[in-house]
C-alpha cells in the first residue's frame, strides 16, 4: 500500500499524528530514497534550505511521489518555484505568522520584561495544529492541485497584546519595552546571528505595524471548524513561559 511521507517539524509532527489516528498509512520522511516506490504524497514542513540545497530533495520527490503539499512562506518563494517546475502536482500552504513565533519571548517573559521591536505590529497568528488540520485534509482528499491556501488565526493581535495574553495565561506580570530600532537590530543579531533574517523580520514587523496582517477564513472553509485563538495556543504552551 502506498503511504504518505511526512517530514518532521512544528507542523509535520501533528500531521503525522493526525494521519495515524485516521488509519492512513504514513511514515516520517528524512528526504532520502527510503522506499520511494511506496510514496503516495509527501508533506514538506518549512524547509530551512536555500533553493540550491533543496533542489535534490525536490528532484527525488518528483521522481517518486504523486503530489506534494508544502508549508511555505514569503521567505520560501524560490523553493516554491522549484516545486512548481518539478512537474509534480502541488499544493502550497501559506501561513502568515505562526503563534509559535511568540516562543522567542519566552526567556524575557520569565524575566518579566519583553524588549522587542514593533510592539504595535498586528499579526493574525495561527496555531500549528490548525495548519496541520488543513494539511491533513488536503492530503486525504482530492481537488487541491495547484492551489495556494493563505492561512491565519481568527483574530489580529499586536505583539504587545500577545505578550499580555501570555501573562494572563501564565499568571505573570509582564511589561513591554520598545527598544530603539538600531539597538533592536543589534540585540536580534546576537540571538539569530544572521543579518538577512534580522533585516527581513524587522521589515516584516514594520509592515504589520502600518498594515496589520489579514485574517482569512481558509481554516474554517477547509476543516469545517474555526481556527484556535492565540489564547488557546498560549494555554497549550504555557509551560514554555513559566
Amino acid at each position: 500500500m502506498c503511504e504518505i511521507f511526512v517530514t518532521p517539524g512544528l507542523v509535520g509532527d501533528h500531521v503525522h499524528a493526525r494521519l495515524s489516528r485516521a488509519g492512513i498509512p504514513v511514515r516520517r520522511y528524512d528526504g532520502g530514497e527510503q522506499d520511494p516506490s511506496r510514496m503516495e504524497s509527501v508533506f514538506l514542513d518549512h524547509l530551512p534550505l536555500t533553493a540550491e540545497r533543496a533542489a535534490p530533495l525536490i528532484d527525488t520527490i518528483a521522481r517518486h511521489a504523486r503530489r506534494v503539499v508544502y508549508v511555505s512562506s514569503a521567505f520560501h518563494s524560490e523553493v516554491e518555484k522549484l516545486i512548481e517546475h518539478s512537474g509534480i502536482p502541488w499544493t502550497m500552504l501559506r501561513p502568515g505568522s505562526f503563534a509559535a513565533d511568540a516562543l522567542a519571548f519566552a526567556a524575557q517573559v520569565r524575566a518579566g520584561v519583553v524588549r522587542w521591536p514593533y510592539g504595535g505590529a498586528g499579526r493574525a497568528v495561527i496555531h500549528e495544529k490548525d495548519v496541520a488540520a488543513v494539511a491533513t485534509h488536503v492530503l486525504a482528499s482530492a481537488g487541491h492541485g495547484g492551489r495556494r491556501y493563505a492561512l491565519s488565526g481568527p483574530e489580529t493581535l499586536t505583539q504587545v497584546e500577545q505578550v499580555r495574553v501570555i501573562g494572563e495565561v501564565t499568571g505573570r506580570e509582564v511589561r513591554w519595552e520598545e527598544p530603539a530600532p538600531g539597538l533592536a537590530r543589534a540585540e536580534l543579531l546576537k540571538v539569530w546571528a544572521d543579518e538577512a533574517v534580522v533585516d527581513a523580520k524587522l521589515e516584516e514587523w514594520g509592515t504589520f505595524a502600518g498594515s496589520p496582517e489579514v485574517v482569512t477564513n481558509t481554516v474554517r472553509v477547509l476543516t469545517g471548524r474555526p481556527p484556535r485563538t492565540f489564547r488557546q495556543w498560549a494555554q497549550d504552551h504555557a509551560d514554555a513561559f513559566r
